[in-house]
């Protein structure tokens, strides 16, 4: 074993280490996520699910490629580590990778979209204190 010195890329995550804490982040995952799905110049938004939205199994246009809707929402799961506020809209339309539709892509560019608002979130760490979803340091 070799000593590399202090952690700060690890599998997707970064980590900085202030006076106030530990941040962990995902910013340079969540670039490269919205520019692999071809949404780093979208108009961002506010919120990741409309709140009465309702999404339906049935009915619908079939989707054309769903290997990336599958792709997306496997790699949305992965973002959740540290992003909780996007977590429950991800758990919502992982239910559908079986056979998703043209309504369900709309609703995970929605949650893109909001990822661009919220790029610079992670989660902040300070000694005795709970975890808290923050903007950037």
């Amino acid at each position: 074993m070799k000593e590399l010195g202090q952690l700060n890329h690890f599998l997707g995550l970064e980590i900085d280490r202030t006076q106030g804490g530990i941040f962990l982040h995902q910013q340079k995952y969540s670039r490269d996520l919205l520019n692999k799905f071809g949404m780093l110049e979208c108009k961002p938004i506010a919120t990741p699910i409309e709140p009465n939205s309702k999404m339906r199994t049935h009915g619908g246009k079939d989707l054309e490629d769903v290997m990336m809707y599958r792709q997306l929402v496997g790699s949305l799961i992965y973002l959740t580590q540290t992003r909780p506020d996007i977590s429950f809209a991800v758990h919502v339309m992982s239910r559908y990778l079986h056979n998703p539709k043209k309504h369900h892509m709309e609703a995970v560019r929605q949650i893109l979209r909001s990822i661009k608002s919220t790029i610079e979130y992670g989660l902040l760490y300070k000694k005795g204190e709970e975890c808290k979803l923050v903007d950037s340091l």
